[in-house]
């Protein structure tokens, strides 16, 4: 806990076997109270080593998807009394010992959505060995989206975040895309109802066993942002609230 809230961390997973247990292994639980992993239609031991772990694990029958999972996840952590949920990708790509510098923010009534960002420390995303075509594809991507939606976001396209109990609640997050657009179309409800988002500066790594798409996907992952973006330009207000959220 943090300030007295429950911190649960949950695990969208999908052949995650090879990275899972080190995952949890650098996931600190003085800070995390529950550790839910949701299991895609894993094909590997995945099931098998969170249950061994200790693990919550909810198993989907069939695949649904990146955004599919992530709906299974936060309505487990909401039922389960999350004051903070956080998400964590078991494939190790991401550094859990941030976790901490993640939630602290929304503990503190300092925000209520909170972004890992690899883009803020220059270079750090190549250092940690992202390609150069994703590379140059995330900044253009995200310069389009701060233009449309009116923010200014490092990045829009990291899975490593933290949201609050009540931005869990009040979302519509069932009508989200069951793909990986799931996280922009997120940051677009966000905006529409005024919550508070953050970033704080991390490392990532990109190594064999990681899990990435790859560019015919990220095309069509473009597209999609595409979509959601242009939606979100014709169907805004002329004139939009601008008091911010208590």
């Amino acid at each position: 806990m943090i300030n007295g809230h429950r911190i649960i961390a949950v695990l969208p997973a999908y052949n995650a076997e090879r990275t899972l247990t080190q995952t949890v292994a650098d996931i600190d639980r003085a800070i995390v109270d529950e550790v839910i992993l949701v299991d895609d239609a894993s094909r590997d031991r995945t099931v098998e080593v969170a249950k061994l772990l200790g693990l919550t694990v909810i198993v989907h029958p069939q695949n649904r998807g990146y955004g599919g999972n992530q709906k299974s996840c936060y309505a487990a952590a909401v039922a389960a009394g999350a004051d903070i949920v956080v998400m964590v990708h078991p494939d190790h790509q991401y550094d859990p010992h941030y976790i901490d510098a993640l939630t602290r923010p929304i503990a503190e009534g300092r925000a209520d959505a909170v972004f890992g960002s690899r883009m803020i420390t220059p270079g750090g995303a190549q250092r940690g060995g992202m390609p150069y075509w994703k590379y140059l594809g995330n900044i253009v991507l995200t310069k389009i989206a701060n233009f449309v939606l009116g923010l200014r976001l490092s990045e829009y396209h990291s899975g490593f975040r933290a949201y609050s109990r009540e931005v869990l609640t009040t979302l519509a997050l069932e009508k989200n895309s069951d793909d990986f657009i799931f996280d922009t179309e997120i940051i677009v409800q966000l905006k529409r109802a005024n919550f508070r988002i953050t970033e704080i500066p991390i490392t990532t790594r990109y190594f064999p066993e990681a899990s990435s798409i790859g560019l015919r996907r990220s095309l069509m992952y473009a597209a999609g942002i595409g979509r959601v973006l242009w939606q979100y330009a014709w169907s805004r207000p002329a004139v939009q609230p601008e008091e911010a959220r208590p």
